[in-house]
């Protein structure tokens, strides 16, 4: 048996790229003139890309705080009014009661920002939230128990903001 003979198609391989005759490539200097031209854009358009983000960031960090401000402003507002009634002289509990209010807004403002205050009094001293500003002498507390604060210490977020300016108990003297 013998196989009967194809003649062999006269077209290249599928893969190869058969360009007409008038789409011929540009000469290689044309090509990399062409190559640098667009490098050079692709420079400029990422620098100009650059200072854009640049500027934006700036002007975020110039009004981050707007919102923030915002909301303390009718706080502000209050203490005011507070300020003024004291000035004319007005009832000295009626002032207190106003001023204990703005003290409210104030805290659950700070609070709705993620501000907790510390409270240390009664518990052990600890060296990463409180910072020992003098000892009392006591038997009303354990040895380096936390017996006052004279400065609040704070946590934004739970991370440490402020330690708390304490006074550490310890034993009296033995004579």
């Amino acid at each position: 048996m013998t196989e009967p003979t194809h003649a062999a198609p006269s077209e290249p391989p599928a893969e190869a790229e058969v360009l007409p005759p008038e789409s011929t490539p540009p000469p290689a200097d044309a090509r990399v003139k062409e190559l640098e031209e667009q490098i050079l854009r692709m420079q400029a358009d990422f620098d100009n890309f650059r200072k854009r983000l640049a500027r934006d960031r700036d002007e975020s960090l110039k009004f981050a705080n707007q919102s923030l401000l915002e909301d303390l402003l009718p706080i502000v507002d209050n203490f005011e009014l507070g300020l003024k009634a004291a000035e004319s002289g007005h009832d000295a509990k009626a002032i207190l009661t106003g001023m204990n209010m703005v003290r409210g807004q104030l805290e659950r403002f700070l609070a709705d920002q993620g501000l907790a205050p510390l409270v240390p009094e009664g518990q052990p001293f600890d060296p990463h939230l409180h910072e020992a500003v003098g000892t009392e002498s006591t038997t009303e507390f354990a040895d380096g128990t936390v017996v006052s604060v004279q400065r609040k210490g704070y946590k934004l977020k739970g991370r440490l903001l402020r330690p708390a300016a304490v006074i550490v108990a310890h034993p009296p003297a033995v004579s």
